[in-house]
């Protein structure tokens, strides 16, 4: 006989979820089953009638992407409605969800045609400022610097850029942790040991942020470029031309997979639309001393002069 499976519901990306996997970091949503925007499930392999080509790492059809976590699981991202999850012999529930959280619903927002930024974001004075950049730039290190200046984050790692009918870009609540490394909790003061460990990264932690997240769609306000500088200086530019266009491109979540999914013409039609309401900049920051207040005033006192609007 086949056991019913437990379910759990949940709303974050802008999306009502029933998975399967417990999604503790999640808003907890009690809704009926006909609001479903995306279900997660689990399947064991012969159920799940996935093809899998591992020499590419993801493998691409036209309405699924699947890739293979080696001897923990692999994901099945169909539609824009579904994530199968396959468990293999070392099937680990918390390495998991960094997947299904992260490069799944990554993929599942672009299949939906959402931009997924890789970042994270902020609320101020009643819009939303998308802080993107490459591994390690220290994105999430500065969104708590705002947090520590009593802003709220609205996303973390993957940041969901809808549209209002009136073509204004909103951004979507993700949900209320951010992942920080050991350097920046140590810099804040913070001690590490009373945080959970990333599973295969000792040395970066999973951070509740429940009193301090904006639960609610807000306007997108602006998209700062993080990037690393040289020395102690820190700096805000304005970018250009065709620039804001580079930084939404790079920064798109799983980018390199736009190419595959026959998504490169939406991408660009759908960052036309953002460019047209918001300004793109890009931050400098210090490499030789720990400084990201320093930034946040930065940020600040272009918020106030309207650059922002220019």
């Amino acid at each position: 006989m086949t056991s019913i499976k437990e379910k759990y519901a949940y709303y974050a990306f802008g999306l009502n979820i029933l998975s399967e996997l417990p999604l503790p970091e999640l808003n907890c949503l009690a809704i009926p089953d006909d609001n479903i925007d995306v279900v997660i499930q689990t399947r064991d392999l012969t159920e799940a009638e996935i093809q899998l080509d591992k020499k590419k790492g993801f493998t691409v059809y036209r309405n699924e992407v699947v890739f293979e976590v080696p001897n923990t699981a692999i994901f099945s991202i169909r539609n824009g409605k579904e994530i199968i999850v396959v468990p293999l012999e070392e099937f680990d529930k918390d390495r998991v969800r960094l997947y299904v959280l992260g490069t799944c619903m990554g993929v599942l927002l672009m299949q939906q045609h959402i931009l997924p930024l890789h970042g994270s974001a902020v609320a101020v004075g009643g819009k939303a400022y998308a802080i993107v950049g490459n591994s390690g730039a220290g994105k999430s290190t500065l969104a708590s610097a705002f947090i520590n200046e009593g802003y709220k984050l609205i996303s973390d790692d993957v940041i969901p850029v809808t549209f209002t009918g009136k073509n204004i870009p909103v951004i979507q609540p993700s949900y209320p942790q951010q992942k920080l490394w050991e350097e920046s909790l140590n810099n804040f003061g913070m001690d590490a040991r009373g945080y959970q460990p990333l599973f295969e990264r000792e040395t970066k932690y999973s951070i509740p942020v429940k009193n301090s997240f904006h639960n609610q769609p807000i306007p997108l306000g602006g998209i700062f470029e993080l990037v690393k500088g040289s020395g102690d200086s820190v700096g805000i530019r304005k970018t250009e031309g065709l620039e804001g266009f580079r930084i939404l491109l790079n920064h798109t979540f799983r980018g390199s997979l736009l190419q595959r999914m026959g998504l490169r013409e939406w991408h660009f039609i759908y960052s036309s639309n953002i460019l047209r309401e918001v300004q793109t900049f890009q931050l400098t920051r210090s490499t030789s001393k720990f400084a990201p207040c320093d930034l946040v005033s930065k940020v600040l006192n272009t918020m106030k002069e309207g650059n922002l609007n220019d």
